[in-house]
């Protein structure tokens, strides 16, 4: 394995579905700490063409314990379908590799705990691609909050929605971990969590069906409320069957805070904070927010030290996920059980990385339209 004082970590990105090609693989172009040593996808064609784009090799799904234990890399960034997320981590665990893991971490909280056990057995470390953890626009709001102001904030209101293709689209596959509560919902939960600094109690969740033929395996849109220590309530709708909004609402007891854009990955994001009536508008230009998360990760790794979203942060998402789950099966409000305090997203992990693009998509398409 590569020595913590070497000055670059070594990545196999898992996986070359849509986001692996419009984000992941071009984000190692402005890195500054991780290089792309190898790809790793079931589809020949797009290992050929990947391969040649961006001059590594690529490799089946059949070799890729043979990429773990080749001295190759060092690291892998899994984009794989979650049902898939548990496997083939505890396999890089097994071979010392350490893992940076798309969200959610897994499709259950037991599967999360098995990675979490493997990563630690295997002494590397295991960490959630939150990419908002460093993103600034995000993390100025949590400054903003914290610095108090718009007063204590009390009610949080959240929306991920967007218009999700049924073709062949994995988002829309119980079997793999589909669902809009799983994959954009996450974004409103964790964020609730960090622009509250704390961790929810108790959920009460809704389903909405369609007679839409994509959803027969997944619900066209999930409601939840959340409720917070000291009575503070977080809302949020997510949805794979509406139009496209990405944005989070925070109301303190002297003013609001608004980003709209905010769970985005292109294009700007935009802050309004309005106080006493005065509203100021602040825009946080777009940004390599993938290759932010993949450098902090190989800083921590190179450093021998702990990732701030590390397995545990995915376990309580996905706890909380599973809990919505069953409030929606069982149409009750679910109690959660008390988390360990852990470290949560601050200002000082900002990190801005100038956007890239990538190139042409090789058999694979946008998840949604708009």
């Amino acid at each position: 394995m590569l020595g913590f004082g070497s000055k670059k970590l070594r990545f196999a990105v898992v996986g070359a579905g849509w986001f692996g090609q419009t984000a992941v693989l071009p984000a190692f172009a402005n890195t500054k700490r991780a290089v792309l040593a190898a790809i790793v996808s079931g589809d020949a064609e797009k290992r050929a063409a990947l391969a040649k784009e961006y001059k590594v090799p690529a490799y089946s799904y059949e070799q890729y314990d043979e990429v773990l234990g080749g001295g190759r890399v060092d690291a892998v960034f899994i984009v794989l379908p979650n049902s898939m997320h548990r496997e083939y981590t505890v396999r890089a665990a097994g071979h010392k590799i350490h893992v940076l893991c798309e969200k959610p971490l897994a499709v259950t909280p037991a599967e999360c705990e098995e990675m979490i056990a493997a990563c630690s057995a295997a002494g590397v470390k295991l960490m959630t691609a939150y990419r908002l953890h460093f993103e600034p626009g995000n993390l100025a709001a949590v400054e903003a909050i914290k610095a108090g102001k718009i007063g204590p904030p009390q009610v949080i209101q959240a929306f991920n929605t967007q218009q999700v293709e049924d073709e062949g689209n994995i988002r829309l596959d119980a079997d793999r971990g589909g669902g809009p509560l799983g994959d954009v919902g996450v974004y409103c939960i964790n964020a609730a969590r960090y622009l509250f600094q704390a961790d929810p109690v108790e959920v009460v969740g809704f389903a909405g069906r369609s007679a839409d033929p994509r959803f027969r395996e997944v619900p066209a849109v999930v409601t939840a409320v959340l409720r917070f220590p000291d009575d503070r309530l977080a809302a949020f709708t997510c949805g794979f069957g509406q139009g496209k909004v990405s944005e989070f609402r925070v109301v303190g007891t002297k003013g609001d805070l608004r980003m709209d854009p905010a769970f985005s990955f292109t294009g700007d994001l935009v802050t309004h904070l309005t106080v006493d009536g005065k509203t100021t508008v602040t825009r946080h230009t777009e940004g390599n927010q993938v290759g932010a998360e993949i450098d902090y990760f190989a800083e921590r790794v190179l450093a021998g030290e702990d990732p701030e979203p590390d397995g545990r942060e995915g376990l309580i998402d996905v706890t909380i996920i599973d809990a919505i789950r069953q409030s929606v099966r069982d149409a009750r409000t679910v109690t959660l059980p008390a988390f360990p305090a852990k470290p949560r997203p601050s200002g000082e992990q900002a990190k801005k990385r100038a956007a890239v693009s990538g190139p042409e998509m090789v058999n694979a398409n946008a998840p949604a339209e708009g």
